[in-house]
């Protein structure tokens, strides 16, 4: 598995009115699941793993692009760029905001996909391209 945590997202989620407790930030875990053929190398060599910084950059493209009005398009958008990447197997992505009352908590959506649901999110994203 390749784990990120805690990365801090430049993105504009929801609107808020007066009196409303605005976020400080939003923070992006994301967890693939990749063939141990890609982790476990004899090399070290770029070639042999997974390239996970093309995704982060297009995460980064994802948050700037927009304000959106949920995390959940944003964990929406962010689960159809992994499809586009054949080497994750599965993904759970968890976005959370802070703070959430008064300066504390913290309140956000959780997405994993296993194996069949991400190859279904894959069909679906093909069949919407050719269609």
């Amino acid at each position: 598995m390749i784990e990120l945590r805690d990365l801090e997202l430049a993105v504009r989620i929801g609107t808020y009115g007066p009196g409303d407790v605005v976020p400080d930030c939003h923070l992006l875990d994301l967890t693939l699941t990749v063939a141990r053929s890609l982790i476990l190398i004899d090399q070290d060599e770029m070639t042999l793993v997974f390239d996970y910084d093309p995704l982060i950059v297009q995460i980064d493209q994802i948050a700037r692009a927009a304000h959106y009005a949920t995390q959940e398009r944003v964990v929406t958008l962010i689960a159809k760029a992994c499809v586009a990447h054949a080497e994750i197997e599965a993904l759970d992505i968890y976005l959370r905001k802070h703070p959430v009352l008064a300066g504390t908590g913290t309140l956000g959506v959780r997405l994993g996909l296993d194996r069949d649901e991400l190859a279904a999110l894959r069909k679906a994203d093909a069949s919407s391209v050719i269609g």
